[in-house]
């Protein structure tokens, strides 16, 4: 080990790098992992809980929107569609 500090007794080698350039690997390496995740949030790409899409509960958030079905209409759909699908958050609209 002796050997690997001396470089021709005059100091420590170029290895001694190495070390340094590991660090800086991690650092940036958790560091893009962390935006990553930030980024994306725990609903997806756009950190957006509601539906999209064509799924189920989007198409009669739609309806309900557009006046097509009246509200006991959309929560007695909404009741059915959680027991069939199970939503994450129980409470609010779709």
């Amino acid at each position: 080990m002796n050997t690997l500090a001396n470089w021709d007794g005059g100091g420590p080698g170029p290895w001694i790098l190495f070390l340094p350039l590991i660090w800086a690997a991690v650092v940036i390496g958790v560091v893009t992992v962390l935006r990553r995740t930030a980024r994306r949030g725990p609903w997806g790409a756009t950190g957006d809980p509601r539906p999209t899409g064509d799924s189920p509960l989007a198409v009669l958030g739609r309806r309900f929107a557009s006046g097509e079905i009246d509200e006991d209409e959309y929560w007695r759909r909404l009741s059915v569609l959680d027991e069939q699908f199970g939503r994450v958050g129980k409470g609010g609209g779709a």
